[in-house]
């Protein structure tokens, strides 16, 4: 069974941090490249970041860099964001996806694996 399993979110205050985890199994992690997307209440999805599966390789949305850092640990099956500088407007819920191509997440083209999300509010 595939699984992402987002973790690491919570309430902060602006200016904190947070680092979420997307645990994930059941297949390949080596062979897929990673992101995430946030989505607020009314608002659209928003493509935050993704790292490739070869070269690691990252993208990162223009509201989110020079703040937040992707990495992953393929020895742990794990993908890390690390959100800095927290700002109010960061308030989402934040999905890990995976597919085998890194532009199809950039341009939010969708993706084999999708996790449940995790809860992401920043307090003023």
């Amino acid at each position: 069974e595939v699984q992402l399993v987002e973790s690491g979110g919570g309430l902060v205050q602006a200016g904190g941090s947070l680092r979420l985890s997307c645990a994930a199994s059941g297949f390949t992690f080596d062979d897929y490249s990673i992101g995430w997307f946030r989505q607020a209440p009314g608002k659209e999805r928003e493509g935050v970041s993704c790292i490739s599966r070869g070269d690691d390789s990252t993208y990162y949305a223009n509201s989110v860099k020079g703040r937040f850092t992707i990495s992953r640990d393929n020895a742990k099956n794990t993908v890390y964001l690390q959100m800095n500088s927290l700002k109010p407007e960061d308030t989402a819920v934040y999905y890990c996806v995976a597919d085998r191509i890194l532009r199809t997440i950039a341009t939010m083209g969708g993706w084999d694996y999708q996790g449940q999300g995790t809860q992401v509010t920043v307090s003023t």
